[in-house]
């Protein structure tokens, strides 16, 4: 193959077109340069041959002859100073050189359009298959002229959908008639660009959140040709915007709705931030809290100092302290601390990574006035407002290690009223909370410092006492001694009480608390049981008695399944015929070891363990069974004891047993003490209604020593009144036991409820008795309580003479009594009926 050859005439007309362009420039001037050359050598050889050359030489020019390509071009040069020889040489080089610049410049330019192109080429491809983003061209009336890939998965239109399609579509039904889109444009004509967020509208009419560049373009000489729009879909970040956007808007309404004040510290103690109550909860004003407030000027303003500016510098320092105490820790435990006399705070400071920390502040004052509200129900008795139980175990524990370690003495004091269920009963319980009440007051009146009171419950009540000299003691015990026994009166009500009193003392009579409440309480029991006594101090033998108590009930709670109880019968006689009228059944208890143990010791044990309602019914079944076999049907009594009154299903129980033992019904009388009645006066009456429904007659025990209230007889259907002995016995010497017989007798008599005299022991009573009119009698003088009663007796009861007892020869009554072995006779000065 031959040379390759470069035409730069061809090559000026390939490059006509694109004369614009940088590398067509230099293959221009290249070609330009070539012809140039020629031109001046035909020149120079045809138009004037040698001659010209000569003188031209002669003249100071040079002339160059150029031939290139096969065919002949002159070209004339005029150089100064140059020989035709030398210009003739020259021209061909220069020409040739030029030439050859031209070349590589229009080279190099080619490479580099070619690397241009191939640059544009690539970056069109990228864009046109962006999918991420949507790429298009406008033209000047806003119609989609190109457009790329990212078109397409963007808005879903298609190529044949989306070319010469008004931008406006692209917008919201609303956003459209609304003219945002013409807004759109026209900002971009007049300033260039315009951005912003809008709501984009898809082919299938779902829409998104697209954020969007819309540039004018112009050419080289500014004519406007269309605009870019570069759309990107935002719609996540959107609703990660709007999302945080309603959780911050929720998270500053509670903040400011929060129970607590809080306030954001940075490390520099400058306010970050801080909410409505801690602003409410501090009394300060927005603009005390605003961002960038020192700690030092909030202190100022209020925080934590209600003292004013004066102490502003000592409540920094404390709350700095307070701060540094709970950083360092890293816990965030609250604080109370007390603002004022009426005003406690919870603070709490938790520090923060960068070194600021957050301050919850709550006001803590209601919580506490309940919290001592609480504690004082705990420890107070809600009737009395004195100490309770746990409150006065509390103080005497306290008491009693001071003393150990300054050497005192302590009085243990257990107090509590005498017959104060009965006071209770009697004038009902709000007369007897009222009561209490008064003794509580005075007990408190009573109190200095150093000594304490307290309420354990019931009626009973306690008291202690630090103490060195005993004179310190007995002046304290007087003080309550007076204020306890003073009557008392309630409303129109004025009643007398009398109060048991037993002291244990620190450490004589024990070094623990239960200790010494327990032997304080075996003392007053002693105080109660001894007649006339108000006071007494626990003494070493009143444990032993305690302890012989629980043993002689463990031994009560067996004694029925042993064989040890027995009924003994006492005769009742009528003092209008002679005749025999019944017998009562009195309960005895044969000890193995203890031997006939008086019922005035283990019948009130019996009602105080529960053991009473076993052992009553077992009296009322073995007096009907042996009152079923006895030779002549007689009347037996028993007694019903208010514990066992008060147990539901008694009158079926009674019944129960009247049919298991086949014994009538006329047979059998029910004694009862008005306590057990006036309890539940209304359960009462029912119950005696249904006995009554039966047969079984009903006797009113121990009238006179209780209430002795003229509404019971009133109320209640009683067969029968017996007076107590006690009245009896005393009548001889004392007027007023012998006025309450003949009106108890009286108001029998109108009532026409016979009534039953006990404790007839020598015929001067018996004569007595028959003059004021009583019906029947009960005691010793007609026959001691033996078991159950033989032939013998009845058959003597049958020989009484009609005309009465009255002018008989003493000893004759003695018939009606069987003979008795020498201990039962001894029994009876202690005897108490069952």
């Amino acid at each position: 193959m031959g040379d390759f050859h470069v035409n730069p005439i061809a090559s000026l007309y390939l490059g006509v077109r694109d004369l614009h362009r940088p590398e067509m420039v230099m293959l221009a001037l290249a070609a330009a340069t070539l012809l140039v050359g020629s031109a001046m050598v035909l020149a120079f050889s045809h138009a004037r041959g040698e001659g010209i050359a000569m003188r031209c030489a002669r003249a100071g020019f040079t002339g160059l002859s150029l031939a290139a390509g096969g065919w002949a071009a002159h070209a004339m040069v005029l150089l100064p100073g140059r020989s035709p020889a030398n210009i003739t040489a020259w021209i061909p080089s220069a020409t040739l050189g030029l030439a050859v610049v031209g070349l590589l410049l229009s080279f190099a330019a080619c490479r580099f359009r070619t690397a241009m192109d191939r640059s544009d080429l690539q970056f069109s491809i990228l864009v046109k298959n962006t999918s991420d983003y949507a790429i298009c061209m406008l033209d000047r009336d806003g119609r989609i002229s190109q457009w790329n890939a990212g078109v397409q998965a963007l808005t879903g239109y298609r190529e044949q959908d989306v070319i010469g399609m008004p931008i406006a579509r692209l917008f919201t039904v609303k956003d459209s008639s609304g003219g945002l889109p013409d807004r759109i444009l026209n900002r971009a004509r007049q300033t260039g660009i315009c951005k912003g967020f809008w709501v984009c509208r898809r082919y299938d009419g779902t829409e998104f959140w697209a954020e969007s560049t819309l540039e004018k373009v112009c050419d080289a000489k500014g004519k406007h040709l269309g605009f870019s729009l570069i759309t990107h879909d935002v719609t996540k970040i959107k609703e990660t915007q709007q999302f945080a956007s309603e959780a911050s808007a929720r998270l500053d309404t509670a903040l400011e709705n929060m129970h607590e004040g809080l306030c954001l510290f940075d490390a520099d103690e400058r306010i970050v931030l801080c909410n409505r109550r801690f602003r409410e909860f501090w009394q300060l004003e927005e603009a005390d809290t605003l961002p960038g407030t020192p700690l030092g000027r909030l202190i100022v303003a209020g925080f934590m100092n209600p003292d004013g500016t004066d102490k502003a510098a000592e409540h920094l320092w404390a709350f700095r302290q307070m701060r540094d105490e709970a950083l360092f820790e890293g816990t965030s435990h609250p604080l109370a601390a007390q603002l004022g006399k009426h005003r406690v705070v919870s603070i709490a400071n938790r520090g923060l990574p960068d070194g600021g920390w957050v301050t919850t502040c709550t006001d803590i004052t209601e919580q506490r006035r309940s919290e001592a509200k609480i504690e004082h129900m705990a420890l107070h008795d809600p009737l009395t407002g004195l100490p309770n139980r746990i409150r006065y175990a509390r103080r005497l524990d306290t008491e009693l290690e001071q003393a150990a370690e300054a050497g005192l003495r302590v009085a243990v004091i257990s107090i509590d009223i005498d017959r104060f269920k009965e006071i209770n009963d009697a004038h009902g319980h709000a007369f007897g909370d009222g009561l209490l009440q008064v003794m509580a007051n005075r007990l408190s009146a009573s109190c200095r410092d150093g000594e304490l009171v307290a309420r354990l419950g019931g009626d009973e009540f306690a008291a202690a006492k630090s103490y060195a000299d005993r004179a310190e003691l007995d002046d304290f015990i007087a003080r309550l001694r007076s204020e306890l026994i003073a009557p008392v009166k309630i409303g129109e009500q004025t009643v007398s009480v009398a109060v048991g009193i037993g002291i244990a003392n620190f450490p004589d009579d024990g070094k623990k608390r239960e200790t010494l409440l327990n032997n304080a309480d075996l003392a007053r029991r002693r105080a109660k049981a001894s007649v006339g006594q108000t006071v007494c101090f626990f003494e070493a033998g009143m444990d032993e008695t305690a302890r012989k108590r629980r043993e002689l009930a463990m031994d009560l709670r067996l004694a029925e399944e042993r064989g040890e109880f027995e009924l003994h019968y006492q005769p009742q006689v009528s003092l209008k015929t002679g005749e025999l009228s019944g017998y009562e059944a009195l309960l005895r208890w044969r000890h193995p070891r203890l031997g006939l143990v008086p019922p005035s010791e283990f019948i009130p044990l019996a009602e105080q363990t529960g053991d009473i309602i076993a052992i009553g019914e077992w009296v009322l079944r073995q007096a009907c069974l042996e009152a079923r076999n006895w030779p002549s049907p007689q009347k037996v009594a028993v007694n019903l004891s208010p514990v066992q009154f008060l147990q539901p299903g008694l009158v079926d129980r009674v019944r129960a047993i009247l049919v298991e033992c086949g014994h009538s019904p006329r047979q059998l009388e029910l004694e009862i003490t008005e306590t057990a009645i006036i309890t539940d006066k209304l359960r009462a009456l029912h119950c005696l209604r249904q006995f009554k429904a039966m047969g079984v007659k009903i006797a009113l025990d121990d009238f006179g020593t209780g209430y002795s209230s003229l509404d019971t007889l009133h109320s209640f259907p009683f067969d029968k009144i017996k007076i107590d002995k006690s009245f009896l016995s005393r009548s001889e010497n004392n007027p007023q036991a012998l006025a309450i017989i003949r009106t108890v007798l009286a108001l029998g008599s109108s009532l026409q409820i016979p009534v039953l005299a006990e404790g007839v022991e020598n015929e001067s009573q018996l004569r007595m008795l028959e003059c004021e009119g009583c019906d029947e009698a009960q005691g010793f003088y007609f026959g001691w309580p033996a078991p159950a009663p033989g032939l013998d007796a009845h058959e003597a009861a049958i020989l009484l003479p009609k005309r009465g007892t009255a002018g008989m020869p003493a000893g004759t009554i003695d018939a009606f009594a069987p003979a008795l072995p020498a201990i039962a006779r001894t029994d009876q000065a202690t005897a108490k009926k069952m």
